[in-house]
């Protein structure tokens, strides 16, 4: 890969209060898996947010894992975006709210 040439990367993160204390990383891609992980999700009209700085701190957690305190903040930008863009999960938060 040429000098300066950015990699691709995809993340994507569950968070169900039900059954979540905090969110986790599912899945996590890169260059071609990136691209496919992201044209899955538009094809099932999944909210994509682009940061490439959160992703690059992603790419450094294992399957699984608990988002870190360090990027509460930024996953939370990341699920009030994801509740004003869909309706449907915006009302499983309020009903757990509740």
């Amino acid at each position: 890969m040429a000098k300066g040439t950015k990699i691709r990367r995809a993340a994507a993160l569950r968070y169900d209060p039900a059954q979540d204390d905090v969110p986790l990383l599912t899945a996590f891609g890169q260059g071609l898996l990136a691209d496919k992980m992201i044209a899955l999700a538009e094809e099932a009209e999944i909210p994509i947010v682009y940061d490439a700085a959160l992703a690059d701190m992603l790419s450094k957690m294992s399957l699984g894992d608990e988002i870190p305190p360090e990027l509460y903040a930024a996953v939370a930008q990341i699920l009030v975006f994801v509740s004003e863009s869909d309706s449907a999960y915006a009302e499983r938060l309020k009903s757990i709210r509740k």
